[in-house]
């Protein structure tokens, strides 16, 4: 595959580690009672420090997405190797989506400074419940737009107003985890268009190089990757341009 010219656009590439039952899985199209143990070219392991090791050292990140899957299903906690890989890497900044709806749960999740609250708009029941969080919640939270075959999840205003929305937005595609089908481009556009000014993050679906140019030109400033790292499409030498 031919490599794009470089783009004068910057992007960030955010290393995922979906984390159920204390180990890291592959995400598939968001099938989360099928997920396995993670098997990766860069890594012999699924134990998550390992995975996050791997990851640091080979592509120099100072960023990752976590989702801890067994909290966001109400299925118990990844807390502690949550607050493992805070206190491992302090230079690092850690994502973390764990269903949470209230300050205190993020609080008593892991009170390290170098994690940033993620509110999924699929663990969101009401606007009343966002509008509550935003307000009381830390200022910097990150919220990810969650849908699923094209169906949005959770309130439906949250999708259309855009002054709701905080300066980063996650467009998450659950149906394109893993599914090597390329990035949701039209999800992508309508929330572009919607906001011009708000820091967009892809997630799902992006496969190489080539999208990562697509996505930049459409004015994503962030993507977050799992699959394509793991299997070798996305490589160190891929992101050093950026």
């Amino acid at each position: 595959m031919r490599a794009l010219p470089l783009l004068e656009s910057s992007m960030h590439c955010i290393p995922v580690l979906d984390l159920l039952n204390g180990v890291v899985v592959r995400g598939v199209r968001g099938d989360r009672a099928a997920y396995q143990p993670l098997v990766s070219t860069v890594v012999e392991s699924s134990a998550p420090l390992r995975v996050a090791a791997a990851l640091h050292t080979l592509f120099a990140n100072r960023r990752f997405y976590i989702a801890d899957l067994d909290a966001i299903q109400g299925l118990g906690s990844n807390a502690a190797v949550v607050k493992a890989l805070a206190e491992r890497y302090p230079d690092c900044e850690f994502w973390v989506d764990a269903g949470l709806t209230t300050r205190e749960a993020f609080a008593a999740y892991c009170p390290a400074s170098n994690l940033r609250w993620v509110l999924g708009s699929e663990s969101l029941a009401t606007l009343e419940a966002y509008r509550a969080l935003a307000a009381a919640g830390p200022r910097d939270f990150v919220l990810s737009l969650d849908s699923r075959n094209g169906e949005p999840l959770g309130p439906a205003e949250l999708w259309l107003e855009p002054t709701l929305w905080p300066p980063t937005l996650i467009a998450m595609n659950l149906a394109r985890v893993g599914a090597r089908e390329g990035p949701d481009f039209h999800l992508l556009a309508a929330l572009r268009a919607r906001s011009p000014e708000t820091t967009l993050v892809a997630a799902g679906g992006t496969r190489h190089v080539d999208d990562l140019h697509a996505l930049a030109r459409l004015g994503v400033q962030q993507v977050l990757i799992a699959s394509a790292l793991h299997d070798g499409a996305i490589t160190p030498q891929d992101l050093a341009q950026w």
